[in-house]
């Protein structure tokens, strides 16, 4: 483990299955399905389209309401242990989101608007923000902001946070166009995906903040892994995985020299280039790993949740641990992004686990 591991000290969630972290966990362990039909929106085979959308939120709310509903009890969730400590006031804490890249249905002041949510809600009680607008692997961006702001001491803390939703009417009609909407239309893709919409919070601090502040660790998170795919999903190349090989490597090398990885979240979607690229990347790297092919992807519950997906996998393994159900103490979260970008990252669960 490096000596620079992040403390995770909160955890928050908003998702078709459950409304805050736990629920949502117990529901994708269940394999409770969050798939249903879009009440007006139809595929090209004249059926509705099959979404995986927040039931309390209407249909017909917008992207960036949709996007609020779901951010802010997700932070709220994540931050009540800093509050209940009573170390907020005290505490320089940073904000790091993640976002959805611009795209069809994506609001152009998305950024602004949740940036003007959150501190209406919060105040000020964000000393620094960092935005990352790239789809599925802008939490492990966001995280390594969050980790160099802890490691340099110019922040305590941070909430890295994500939240996406591809239910606006303009992007499901744009990932049809993209063939990439799952469905037997003319349009759709036997192994497309499922369009879902969540928010993930996890509240990181650096282990002398989390001493001091009083703060429980759940678990920690090692130094992420970085990459960047060139053979991109679609431009007609081949994938042979070189961006998220680059991301593992990076990853795996705080792994202690005898271990091994024992639980693995990702944000596999039933897209064939996110298995192809998973496949190239593990044959490099399977060494490291209890078993690659035992992965969790909660896609086939909540739905591609895209720049949500990166905290909301780490609720999962922190939780798996806590719970007594993942395989062993250590768990990798990975994500692939469209634009290229790839992340990774350990989380370790901390012994000895409660009952």
């Amino acid at each position: 483990m490096t000596a620079a591991a992040l403390q995770i000290a909160g955890l928050g969630a908003c998702t078709p299955i459950g409304r805050n972290a736990w629920s949502s966990a117990a529901a994708a362990r269940a394999g409770v399905c969050g798939f249903g039909e879009h009440p007006f929106l139809i595929d090209s085979a004249g059926e509705p389209m099959r979404v995986a959308r927040a039931p309390w939120i209407g249909a017909d709310v917008d992207a960036q309401q949709r996007c609020a509903a779901l951010l802010l009890p997700a932070i709220e969730e994540a931050m009540r242990p800093l509050v209940a400590a009573g170390a907020a006031v005290h505490c320089r804490l940073g904000l790091a989101l993640a976002l959805p890249p611009p795209r069809a249905g994506r609001p152009a002041d998305l950024r602004d608007a949740l940036l003007a949510h959150v501190t209406q809600r919060h105040q000020e009680l964000f000393n620094a923000s960092r935005v990352f607008e790239i789809g599925h692997a802008g939490g492990h961006l966001a995280l390594d902001a969050a980790a160099r702001g802890c490691a340099g001491a110019s922040i305590d803390a941070c909430l890295v946070c994500g939240v996406d939703t591809y239910l606006a009417p303009e992007t499901l009609e744009w990932v049809e166009a993209s063939d990439q909407l799952h469905g037997g239309g003319v349009l759709n893709n036997p192994w497309g995906f499922i369009p879902g919409e969540a928010a993930g919070a996890v509240l990181v601090a650096s282990h002398e903040f989390t001493a001091r502040a009083g703060l429980t660790s759940l678990a920690t998170l090692d130094e992420p892994g970085l990459g960047l795919e060139t053979r991109l999903i679609k431009s007609g190349e081949v994938c042979i995985g070189d961006g998220l090989t680059q991301a593992f490597r990076q990853a795996l090398k705080s792994l202690d020299q005898n271990d091994l990885v024992h639980n693995v979240f990702c944000d596999m979607n039933g897209e064939t280039y996110r298995a192809d690229e998973y496949g190239f990347t593990v044959l490099r790297t399977k060494e490291h790993f209890r078993n690659a092919t035992d992965f969790v992807a909660p896609a086939d519950c909540w739905g591609d949740v895209g720049a949500a997906g990166m905290p909301l996998h780490i609720a999962l393994a922190v939780i798996s641990h806590l719970k007594h159900y993942g395989k062993g103490p250590v768990s990798m979260v990975w994500a692939s992004s469209e634009s290229g970008e790839r992340g990774a990252v350990l989380v370790r669960g901390i012994e000895p686990r409660d009952g």
